[in-house]
């Protein structure tokens, strides 16, 4: 009978504190990502930059691989009149060089794509950034992501602040940009 009596005050001393703690509504949002990726306009540069640097690279490489058809469909018609001692030497050659140029491409394309994630990491810190002070000067409890990894399997368009966070990234890069360009000019 105590345990019961102990219970029951228990139980009514909760309920009664349950209703005298203030609900409160919290304010949130969510930004698709993969579009403030894909609209702003530092991320489109980043990736013609790197998408320019590729070509130049991958023009340099072709042109050694070019070379190499070259000596290659030579050696065929000049195997059998050298013969198979300069065959094998050649041959070995040819594949020695091959297996540079795949490890030159490897090389390029590990390159880039370090060089490239590297200043992808610091675009999204920076927007991590603009993000945390959007949240704070509006007064947000929550701003949730959403894009390729989705968070957030539904939300109201009501709740997207994805443009607002599109042009506030975007402005500061202009501003940024023409700062860089007023400062090059001095030079």
């Amino acid at each position: 009978m105590k345990k019961t009596v102990i219970l029951f005050a228990l139980a009514i001393s909760i309920l009664s504190c349950n209703k005298t703690t203030e609900t409160k509504e919290f304010k949130t949002a969510y930004i698709d990502t993969s579009k403030l990726m894909e609209e702003s306009t530092e991320a489109k540069d980043i990736e013609a930059k790197f998408k320019d640097k590729s070509k130049v690279m991958g023009n340099q490489l072709e042109a050694e691989v070019t070379r190499w058809k070259s000596e290659a469909a030579n050696f065929q018609k000049n195997a059998q009149a050298n013969g198979q001692a300069w065959a094998q030497q050649k041959g070995a050659e040819l594949q020695k060089r091959e297996q540079e140029l795949s490890y030159a491409q490897e090389g390029m394309l590990r390159q880039l794509q370090q060089e490239s994630g590297t200043e992808l990491d610091s675009l999204v810190s920076n927007y991590k950034k603009v993000i945390k002070d959007f949240g704070k000067e509006k007064g947000y409890d929550y701003i949730y992501g959403t894009g390729e990894p989705a968070s957030i399997l539904y939300a109201k368009d009501s709740y997207d602040i994805t443009k607002d966070i599109i042009k506030i990234v975007n402005d500061k890069y202009k501003s940024t940009a023409k700062k860089e360009d007023t400062a090059s000019e001095k030079k």
